[in-house]
């Protein structure tokens, strides 16, 4: 954590150095296992005709919404979109069933409705007890959908949930979301490599 007797230029060259050695821990850590396992998982959804639906909370509902985007518009090529959505982006669904209903139903509502059993339901919980996410993966499981955690050290309530768990080494939140995403973006650039070799 910074303090205040250091420069900016200090504190970025610090968090560098936290960056590279959180990957350093991340290399051959069974966190990458259970990524590659996932990238599998999404692409027999894919393939079935299925769609993967992200959720999650502050930063996580930012990546979540980030790593939809990279499936239904583009990686790295040009190519028709791949079936994805961020339930932290439907605004007014989020306001609403929290108005109603409570926050810590604002995913497993929407789940309800959207989530079919062909789906793959993803959940980004840098502690992995955010009641919301633990919620929506109750529902996805209740409907047969296949669920995917990306979360920090220990996976937190929803490790017993999780079809695949992605447990990064961190309990550090900036470092466990710095590392989900780079997973994240590597699953995304695999699952797009799959499309256009098989040419769906």
């Amino acid at each position: 954590m910074a303090n205040a007797l250091e420069t900016a230029e200090e504190v970025l060259e610090s968090r560098l150095r936290d960056y590279r050695g959180s990957l350093d821990l991340l290399a051959g850590h069974e966190a990458l296992k259970a990524a590659a396992e996932a990238a599998e998982l999404i692409w027999d959804v894919i393939c079935s005709g299925g769609k993967t639906i992200f959720f999650g909370n502050g930063g996580s509902s930012m990546d979540a919404g980030h790593l939809a985007a990279e499936l239904l518009g583009r990686f790295y090529f040009e190519r028709p979109a791949i079936a994805a959505l961020s339930l932290a982006d439907v605004t007014a669904a989020v306001t609403a069933i929290g108005n109603d209903y409570g926050y810590e139903y604002a995913f497993s509502r929407q789940l309800e409705g959207v989530g079919h059993v062909n789906d793959v339901a993803i959940g980004l919980s840098t502690s992995g007890n955010s009641p919301n996410v633990v919620n929506a993966f109750a529902v996805a499981r209740e409907k047969g959908l296949r669920t995917v955690a990306l979360t920090g050290s220990g996976g937190g309530r929803v490790a017993a949930m999780a079809d695949v768990l992605v447990a990064v080494p961190s309990s550090d939140t900036p470092r466990v979301q710095e590392m989900c995403m780079h997973i994240g973006h590597s699953i995304c650039e695999y699952v797009e490599a799959r499309w256009l070799a098989s040419a769906l």
